[in-house]
């Protein structure tokens, strides 16, 4: 229980006590001016009564604002809850368009690495196709190297073979 609750209690308590303490003093009958008239009545009842109505008065007040704060925090409850839908439902696009840039960007690099690739390929076989070019040319240069080798040793082994002496005088 909250302390001021506890302390309203006992000042009740209090005040009920005092009033059953001097009962007979509550009701005893006084001369009593309302300024505009007088009459006679017990003082006690009067200011237990004004009392009463004060109390009323304020417990009204109390149950008039609680009322109006709690619709104030059922208001603000559902503004809140607007509020964090939204914000769900914008996190959730992001979230969305966030997606959808990373698949688009990864469909990009996919583009671009297919054409990478095809490019490779295609420079691949560019460079094969010269080194089988430049393979079978330098085997047909090499075939015809070697067939002027055999043509030349074909000569040779055909002219006439001169005596040592004569071939030292050519030199």
């Amino acid at each position: 229980m909250k302390l001021r609750n506890v302390l309203l209690a006992a000042v009740l308590i209090l005040i009920i006590a005092f009033v059953a303490l001097n009962w007979s003093e509550f009701l005893a009958s006084t001369t009593v001016s309302f300024g505009v008239a007088t009459i006679v009545a017990p003082l006690g009842m009067i200011m237990l009564g004004l009392l009463a109505i004060l109390a009323a008065v304020f417990l009204t007040y109390i149950v008039t604002l609680q009322t109006s704060v709690l619709l104030e925090a059922r208001r603000h409850a559902r503004e809140l809850q607007a509020h964090r839908e939204l914000a769900d439902r914008a996190e959730a696009s992001r979230f969305t368009e966030l997606r959808r840039f990373i698949e688009g960007e990864l469909q990009a690099v996919a583009v671009r690495d297919a054409e990478s690739n095809a490019t490779l390929q295609a420079r691949i076989e560019r460079m094969e196709q010269k080194l089988s070019t430049s393979l079978e040319e330098s085997g047909n240069s090499m075939a015809a190297q070697l067939g002027e080798i055999e043509d030349r040793l074909e000569r040779e082994a055909h002219r006439p073979v001169l005596p040592a002496t004569v071939i030292r005088r050519e030199h």
